[in-house]
């Protein structure tokens, strides 16, 4: 199961008088992840290299150290300790040691590996989407009792009988979500699994 960050963290290293600053935080959007990267880049560093990985979207930059050796390593680290929704940079200041580029490529994803295992994790829960309709004489109860079935009210659209319901749910939670509904109108409104 994947895992994102609880909240930010950071972690600094010196490796061969090279001074290597981590810092990640959990984000949910790539425009997120983009703003989290320039807030923490530091222009009097020699590098600001970093990666980020959303779901199947991921990017990542060397930021002038030799092609992959920094932010695919990065990268990997975030997806080999089993991260989602997180974005990493690794700042560093030149040393006066080259460390050739299987050194830097160990620097940049070891740091970021361990800043990761430092921070605190939370579990990522995958949600499962569905529409309904409900009709207004229904509508506050089955929001009152959605908590039930751990749904999230994402958004609804009124017509003239009622509203149409965009809910979130963990997918183990379907059934019973369905039979709330089928109960609380009385047969009337069908819960529909949505393509996630």
């Amino acid at each position: 199961m994947p895992s994102t960050l609880a909240a930010p963290c950071e972690l600094l290293e010196t490796v061969q008088k090279s001074r290597f600053l981590v810092r990640a935080a959990p984000v949910t959007t790539a425009g997120q992840a983009m703003d989290f990267i320039q807030a923490v880049s530091d222009p009097s560093a020699s590098h600001n290299c970093w990666a980020w990985k959303i779901g199947q979207q991921y990017r990542f930059s060397d930021d002038g150290e030799p092609g992959g050796t920094a932010g695919r390593p990065m990268l990997v680290a975030i997806e080999g300790q089993a991260f989602d929704q997180v974005a990493v940079v690794v700042t560093r200041w030149f040393g006066g040691i080259k460390l050739g580029t299987g050194g830097l490529a160990r620097a940049y994803g070891g740091s970021t590996a361990r800043c990761l295992q430092a921070g605190e994790a939370r579990e990522l829960v995958l949600l499962a989407r569905g529409r309904c309709h409900c009709r207004f004489a229904e509508l506050n109860l089955l929001k009152a009792r959605l908590g039930e079935c751990e749904a999230l009210l994402e958004g609804e659209r009124f017509d003239a009988e009622g509203a149409f319901l965009d809910l979130a749910f963990p997918p183990d939670r379907f059934g019973l979500l369905a039979e709330l509904l089928a109960n609380v109108s009385r047969g009337y409104s069908r819960l529909q699994l949505l393509d996630s």
